[in-house]
């Protein structure tokens, strides 16, 4: 039996984006490419959690967009006082506005919504290292070699 996804209206905000929908923690998540953009989440365990966990990078976006949704949190479950992830809880009096506002900042294409995952950046890095090796043996390949011989005046 499929699970329902919970807030399903933030998808039919986002139809026309590039998303894809994958489980995480039992729950939903959604990228754009590359980048984790929210999860949302509906269970009975740990309700006061549930909500849109949206994925921030820095303290820095954290409080900018906590000033532009008060109900913004970090989550309780994690049992740190600041987590890249914020839940815009399901029993805040402006869920479905905040939730509306976040699909719009998305669309926007808002830098401080969404982290590139852990093991998508060791790919990358992974990739560059590997690129920047072959660019050097190349190098060193096309090089010409010294023939030891001095060349005289």
């Amino acid at each position: 039996m499929k699970k329902e996804v919970p807030f399903s209206f933030v998808l039919d905000e986002l139809f026309d984006l590039d998303l894809t929908m994958k489980p995480m923690f039992g729950c939903q998540a959604l990228y754009k490419g590359d980048k984790l953009l929210f999860i949302l989440r509906r269970k009975e365990n740990d309700p006061d959690d549930n909500g849109i966990w949206v994925a921030t990078s820095s303290p820095e976006d954290r409080q900018e967009l906590k000033k532009k949704f008060p109900a913004m949190r970090s989550l309780k479950l994690f049992g740190t006082p600041d987590t890249a992830w914020q839940n815009i809880p399901e029993d805040s009096s402006d869920f479905e506005e905040s939730a509306l506002a976040i699909c719009e900042l998305i669309r926007k294409g808002d830098k401080r919504i969404g982290k590139i995952t852990t093991t998508k950046k060791k790919a990358a890095k992974k990739a560059v290292k590997t690129a920047s090796k072959k660019t050097s043996s190349a190098k060193k390949a096309t090089a010409p070699k010294p023939s030891g011989k001095r060349s005289k005046k």
